[in-house]
């Protein structure tokens, strides 16, 4: 079967009818307020609808199609989601996430530099390892429990949240876009990681000037560009030479430690604090070992250690020769014919090993008995965090499957038709795209799952280069 970008013989009408079940989508979130999972499946259900009655599109190959999208949204995107919460979860039952959370909080009394290290450098660490949401709520409570007013808290880290999402959950929405768009992974890692430094550098300033003035700001100013400057530094090297997976990781361990150390040589002349702020709940005075420390955050450094090496080439490798399994999914493999004449591979890479998640999962085995939990009581943790996550897991997949359904039908290609009549604007447009996807469903990942096809066409089919549309749409 051929795609079809034109089927009502109008390209604006075309266009139309393409952007209905986007348009649904954000009708569904935005106004009807339905609960994630239920709006995606019914806009995958549209979407199916669209794709067969105007677009031409076998019935068979439709629901092949969906079916390779759910896959992918399962492994080894799911993968990931549910190992790296795991392994968050259970340092929060073995009690070893406390003593982090306290060491954290202890750090300094100042209301900014608190914002700087728990929401800015913190609140990265955890995007990078369990991301989706949980960073957020997790060092708003943090700043809530030091005295801080429960709304502001949660606006100056979702602000500071901005800063490492792109290469959220062990860099799953750059691993989604590049699955979309067919760019390799690692040269969208590069690209956003040689934009995305500049916002970094700006957020730990932008936030203590809203949190504080400027004229407060400037009194700590060495703290903020110690804070920015090596997170950013560290977002660029790590993204550009060791892949998505582990800038937030680097970056916001790398950022607390340069905090850290500099405030034992400096200090800001007044400790700042709100006029009015409610009393401190979190107890800050207990004091822990440098051993007692280092056994909280092992479960992280193990993490790191092995994403290192699950990244270099030569063990991915031998890890994908002794666990990988490539199925054409058939019936749908080379079965459609794109508007070049190209027969579209689909094939379901299954990397069990090499996979990402499985890394994760190692590092959480390796990391139950240095944490001083009981494998049963992880068994526990793990079936309990598959629970927590079941709506999470249904909406991933099912976007996921919106997304190979417009980009196998020829939607995708309509809407890329209709943006190429911008012309040399588009680029401009590309970021919008971007936020107007992270504002419809709440996620980076998803976002690069709707719109990441999207703007690659687009981008070739106007002389750019798709690298930088695709990174922008991350980031």
């Amino acid at each position: 079967w051929t795609q079809e970008s034109n089927p009502l013989d109008n390209m604006g009408m075309s266009a139309l009818v393409a952007a209905v079940p986007i348009a649904f989508l954000f009708w569904a979130l935005i106004i009807k307020r339905m609960k994630g999972y239920i709006a995606s499946l019914t806009a995958l259900g549209l979407a199916l609808v669209i794709a067969i009655a105007a677009y031409g599109m076998p019935v068979k190959l439709a629901l092949l199609s969906t079916t390779h999208g759910a896959l992918y949204g399962l492994f080894p995107i799911c993968w990931i989601v549910i190992t790296a919460v795991f392994l968050f979860n259970i340092t929060v039952k073995s009690g070893q996430f406390e003593i982090i959370r306290h060491f954290m909080a202890s750090i300094t009394d100042d209301r900014r530099l608190q914002a700087l290290i728990i929401a800015f450098s913190f609140g990265s660490f955890l995007e990078g390892t369990a991301g989706f949401g949980a960073p957020v709520a997790i060092t708003a409570a943090m700043l809530v429990g030091l005295g801080f007013n429960p709304l502001y808290a949660a606006g100056i880290c979702l602000i500071a949240n901005t800063a490492p999402v792109a290469f959220g959950a062990i860099g799953t929405p750059i691993l989604v876009a590049s699955q979309v768009s067919g760019i390799p992974e690692m040269a969208i890692s590069q690209m956003v990681g040689r934009t995305l430094p500049l916002l970094s550098l700006l957020v730990p300033l932008y936030l203590v000037v809203l949190m504080a003035g400027f004229r407060k700001a400037w009194e700590i100013w060495p703290a903020i560009l110690v804070t920015g400057g090596s997170f950013a530094g560290l977002q660029w090297f790590s993204s550009n030479f060791l892949g998505p997976s582990l800038p937030d990781i680097i970056s916001g361990i790398g950022s607390i430690v340069c905090l850290v150390v500099f405030l034992k040589f400096w200090k800001p002349k007044t400790t700042w604090r709100f006029r009015e702020e409610p009393p401190s709940t979190l107890e800050v005075n207990t004091t822990y070992t440098a051993g007692q420390i280092f056994r909280a955050w092992s479960p992280f450094i193990v993490l790191t250690i092995l994403m290192i090496a699950w990244g270099i080439q030569p063990i991915k490798a031998v890890l994908n020769s002794w666990g990988m399994i490539d199925v054409e999914i058939k019936g749908l493999h080379q079965a459609i014919i794109d508007q070049q004449g190209n027969a579209i591979a689909h094939v379901f890479r299954l990397n069990y090993l090499s996979a990402a998640g499985t890394a994760i999962l190692v590092t959480a085995l390796v990391s139950i008995p240095l944490i001083g939990i009981s494998f049963r009581e992880a068994g526990k943790v793990f079936v309990a965090t598959l629970n927590q996550l079941k709506f999470p897991i249904v909406t991933v997949a099912a976007v996921l499957s919106f997304a190979y359904i417009l980009n196998d039908s020829g939607m995708t290609s309509s809407l890329a038709n209709a943006l190429a009549a911008t012309g040399g604007v588009f680029p401009f447009f590309a970021p919008v795209l971007g936020w107007l996807g992270v504002f419809i469903t709440g996620s980076d990942t998803s976002a690069n799952a709707l719109f990441g096809r999207l703007q690659a066409s687009t981008a070739t089919s106007i002389g750019v280069d798709p690298v930088v549309t695709v990174s922008a749409n991350v980031s």
